[in-house]
């Protein structure tokens, strides 16, 4: 007689997740797998089955990229818990959209995996958007130019090098609020300078939408990275590059596509909102309206993932996200908060992924 075990233990002798067990029991993909009530039981000494998700999009000699920017909120560390959510095994999926795409973590991940139809990318960060562009299309001049910052700035002395870091500051600041708004390869050569220099690779700004962060203390920062940057060039090339709110996105949006929202976190304290990276302030009322938004596009047949913050973790009777999301799922998962300004801050907290699926 065969022994069972549920879809729970599956994924934990498989390492894979309880949802990824689910969908291999639909797929047929386990032999012997069967219903019990309303529940799926799997043969004891079944095995794994392979992999295969995506293999019509994913092509195993692909460049891996990374980030070109280190970006507060970055994903980096809870990829492994978002990629569990990538639909890409269903072949109607051939479309990706991330309306709030910042540092980039999860479209580079799917980049270096998939082979898509459409990406679609946007952020109302104007200089994050005019550097996406400007590695995309004239990725060459970009890499002479932070060549020329890395050989100026590297061989320089401390005090040498803050002097040098505060005219590059200023002239950021100075592109940013009275310079050409088309697309400028000095501004993003100064973007990733900025970056790669500053402290803790924090890219904030004031109230006047200035760039204020003092000089990082890093003896030889790779400011031009160039084999990732011509890596990522040429994954962006049939990427759709959007400066502008994420509602902009809805004509793109549709039951073909995943869709990834990553918006300012709402603060889980009165000091936290030091990270903000516009000058544009994303408020309770501004994550209701994004919800909204979530439920309209979730009637076009789209399948969404969302991130943010729990309030639960300073407060737990903050149903925030619980209500406005309530007809969707939501995980709570363990992430460490890598850029806080008080050390004694840094550590585990819970973060939101809610998901229409």
């Amino acid at each position: 007689m065969l022994a069972y075990m549920t879809a729970s233990e599956a994924a934990e002798k498989w390492n894979i997740s309880h949802r990824r067990v689910l969908t291999l029991c639909k797929e047929n993909r386990i032999n012997n797998a069967a219903t019990l009530g309303n529940m799926w039981i799997i043969p004891i000494d079944a095995k794994k089955p392979e992999d295969a998700r995506s293999l019509r999009y994913n092509k195993t000699n692909e460049k891996t990229v990374k980030p070109f920017l280190k970006w507060a909120g970055g994903k980096g560390q809870l990829l492994k818990e978002i990629e569990q959510y990538y639909p890409f095994a269903d072949e109607h999926i051939t479309k990706y959209a991330e309306p709030f795409v910042g540092g980039g973590a999860v479209l580079f991940d799917i980049l270096s995996k998939y082979n898509l139809k459409e990406i679609y990318i946007s952020d109302i960060n104007a200089e994050l958007i005019n550097t996406y562009r400007i590695i995309r299309d004239d990725v060459d001049a970009l890499i002479k130019t932070l060549y020329v910052m890395q050989n100026d700035f590297i061989p320089l002395n401390t005090d040498e090098r803050k002097a040098y870091y505060m005219q590059n500051r200023e002239r950021f600041n100075n592109l940013k609020v009275n310079g050409n708004k088309s697309i400028s390869i000095e501004k993003a050569a100064l973007m990733i300078f900025l970056n790669k220099t500053c402290f803790n690779g924090l890219f904030r700004v004031n109230k006047k939408g200035l760039f204020n962060v003092p000089m990082g203390a890093y003896k030889n920062p790779m400011i031009c990275d160039e084999n990732n940057l011509r890596a990522v060039s040429e994954k962006l090339q049939k990427v759709t590059i959007v400066c502008g709110d994420y509602r902009e996105s809805a004509d793109f949006i549709d039951e073909n596509t995943f869709v990834y929202f990553d918006p300012p976190y709402r603060p889980i304290t009165d000091t936290a909102s030091f990270t903000a990276y516009t000058e544009n302030l994303f408020n309770d009322e501004e994550q209701i309206k994004l919800a909204r938004f979530v439920d309209d596009i979730h009637k076009k047949g789209a399948k969404i993932v969302i991130s943010n913050s729990d309030p639960k973790n300073s407060n737990t009777e903050d149903n925030f996200f619980d209500n406005i999301y309530s007809a969707h799922k939501i995980k709570r998962v363990e992430a460490t908060r890598m850029i806080n300004c008080n050390s004694e801050a840094r550590g585990k907290i819970k973060e939101l992924l809610i998901s229409n699926f």
